[in-house]
């Protein structure tokens, strides 16, 4: 398999914003291919900034992706129309700004705020109709742009449109039902999310892509540590497996969390640090060992042992 393997950007950083810069040049010498930005502070930078980005990221042969959680004054599923408004003007800012930077993807809790809540079944049944209405606007503006919208299926606790593989491909279904551009439009699959959601991990992501659905993939540890730093839960072999069987040539990116404080721990709901005190010189060989935990996985699946 020969996807590209990179790391959310928030693994070192307790804010969403950085110099992002700096983390290119990091995750290029730990052995990365992509980095992964958060993409709300894109909307405060200078185009020459973007730019400066942009560079660094080409300069390094460094692969970016862009991801965000939608702030609940950007909310495109609530019943508020000036604020679902107010929304889809947000995204298709940041899409703009990740197609001047030459970005083709963006990631994220993209159709609703992230977190959120409801208090009856008709609130999320209302709540996801008004949803795919602003989508289809942000599917035609992603499509022009040349920008895949990878809508991301978080666990209930965080969100209530989506929590399942097959209720993602329900709402893409009923996206191209009504939209032109639907095919600008996949779905970013969250191993820590799966694990509290679905039954069967492998039997989700071959669900997903063998409908070629999965526009992009997120990987951790069940507590959110880094791939391989568990306790043995999450089934590695068996997800790499089956996004082997599905032929999934996209991104693989690790997103974990371990450190508290900050606007990232609070969002996150990280209470605790799980890195066990580590410096940053031991963040970064934490994160130099699961990338090549995930690259020898990958390996192995082209390469199997034969008795």
């Amino acid at each position: 398999m020969t996807n590209k393997t990179g790391i959310y950007f928030a693994f070192w950083e307790r804010n969403w914003s950085a110099d992002y810069c700096a983390y290119i040049e990091k995750t290029k010498r730990l052995g990365f291919d992509t980095l992964e930005l958060g993409a709300g502070a894109l909307a405060d930078m200078t185009q020459s900034e973007l730019k400066r980005i942009a560079d660094t990221a080409k300069s390094a042969e460094m692969d970016l992706t862009y991801c965000i959680g939608l702030p609940a004054q950007y909310n495109v599923a609530t019943p508020d129309q000036a604020v679902r408004k107010r929304g889809v003007a947000y995204l298709q800012e940041l899409l703009r700004r990740i197609a001047f930077m030459g970005g083709d993807m963006l990631g994220g809790i993209l159709y609703a705020a992230w977190p959120d809540r409801i208090s009856s079944q008709s609130e999320r049944e209302a709540a996801r109709e008004k949803s795919l209405q602003s989508m289809r606007v942000l599917a035609e503006t992603a499509e022009n742009l040349g920008i895949t919208l990878c809508l991301e299926i978080v666990n209930r606790f965080e969100q209530f449109i989506m929590n399942t593989a097959s209720e993602g491909a329900a709402y893409l279904k009923d996206l191209e039902r009504c939209c032109q551009s639907a095919g600008a439009v996949r779905l970013l699959l969250d191993t820590f999310h799966m694990n509290i959601e679905e039954d069967d991990l492998y039997a989700a992501i071959r669900y997903a892509g063998e409908k070629g659905l999965i526009g992009h993939f997120h990987i951790g540890e069940c507590n959110r540590k880094a791939p391989g730093e568990g306790s043995g839960r999450m089934p590695w072999n068996e997800i790499i497996r089956a996004l082997g069987d599905c032929k999934y040539s996209g991104r693989i990116v690790m997103e974990p969390f371990i450190k508290p404080g900050g606007e990232v721990g609070r969002d996150i709901r990280l209470y605790r640090d799980l890195s066990g005190g580590c410096t940053e010189e031991e963040m970064d060989q934490k994160a130099a060992n699961a990338c090549a935990f995930i690259k020898n996985l990958l390996y192995r699946y082209e390469n199997p042992v034969r008795d």
